[in-house]
This record gives C-alpha cells, sequence and structure tokens, in this order.
C-alpha cells in the first residue's frame, strides 16, 4: 500500500508542476507587447520555450517528490515551495502586467531560491538535487535574457 500512496504522490507532484505551469504560461501567453520588444540577439525562437518548460516541470515534480519522501515540511521542501512560487508568479509579472523589472528581481529571487535547494537538498536527497541542475542553467540563461529585454526596453 506504502509503495501505491508514494505512486500517487509522484504522479501529485509532478501534474502540479505541469499542469500549473502550463495553466500560467497558457493564461499569460507573450502577445504583441513581447513580440513588440527589443530583444538580444541570443533570444531562442517562442517554439524553444514550451518543451523546455515541459522538461523542466517534471523534473521539479520529481524532485519536490523526492525531497518530500524524505522530510514532510522540513526546510528542503519549503525551498522547493519557494521557488515554484516564484516561478509561477514570474510569467504574470513579466508577460500580463508587462514589467520586466520586476519580474527580474523575481527570477533573481527564484535563481537564489533554486540554488539554495540544490544546496539542501545534496546533503539529503543527491538526485534531487541534480534534478534541479539543468533548471539552475536554465533559469541562469533566462535571467539573463530577462536583465537584456529590461535593458534594450
Amino acid at each position: 500500500m506504502a509503495a501505491v500512496n508514494d505512486r500517487i504522490a509522484l504522479v501529485l507532484f509532478i501534474a502540479l508542476v505541469v499542469v500549473g505551469g502550463g495553466a500560467i504560461g497558457l493564461l499569460t501567453a507573450p502577445g504583441e507587447w513581447y513580440a513588440a520588444l527589443a530583444k538580444p540577439a541570443f533570444n531562442p525562437p517562442n517554439w524553444v520555450f514550451a518543451p523546455v518548460w515541459l522538461t523542466l516541470y517534471a523534473m521539479i515534480g520529481v524532485a519536490g517528490w523526492r525531497v518530500w519522501r524524505r522530510e514532510h515540511g522540513g526546510s528542503t521542501l519549503v525551498l522547493w515551495w519557494v521557488q515554484l512560487a516564484l516561478n509561477f508568479l514570474w510569467s504574470p509579472i513579466f508577460f500580463a502586467a508587462q514589467n520586466a523589472g520586476l519580474a527580474l528581481a523575481v527570477i533573481a529571487a527564484m535563481w537564489l531560491a533554486i540554488a539554495a535547494f540544490i544546496g539542501l537538498a545534496w546533503r539529503l536527497d543527491r538526485p534531487a538535487a541534480w534534478l534541479f541542475v539543468p533548471y539552475l542553467a536554465w533559469v541562469s540563461f533566462a535571467t539573463l535574457l530577462n536583465a537584456s529585454i529590461w535593458w534594450l526596453n
């Protein structure tokens, strides 16, 4: 029975992140405002973002589940929730509120939360920490992209 509950929890963690992130992405899809912005030469085409985020969201869900199995309510899990809240907050601020400056502050805080999660998870569950490494790399790139868009506009 415990194995069944573990699988259900894993599915719920992944679904929360993938469905939540996907819904926010759909509700705050880039529109005319974003299309009209000056962007740096390294800005990827729009089609790149969905598959990258889908993959990262699945990995974030698995990492959260792994930590949850080890510590119900500990500081590592709190950081997991903090980074997720910041992640879900970024798109509405950047795309819906059209505020690249405030979005830059949010993504910088998200980067710190992700890095802190990796540090704490490293001692608790190394696979969970490793699952966040590509996420940190992508958010590093996204932070540079956000900063560049803010600077250019």
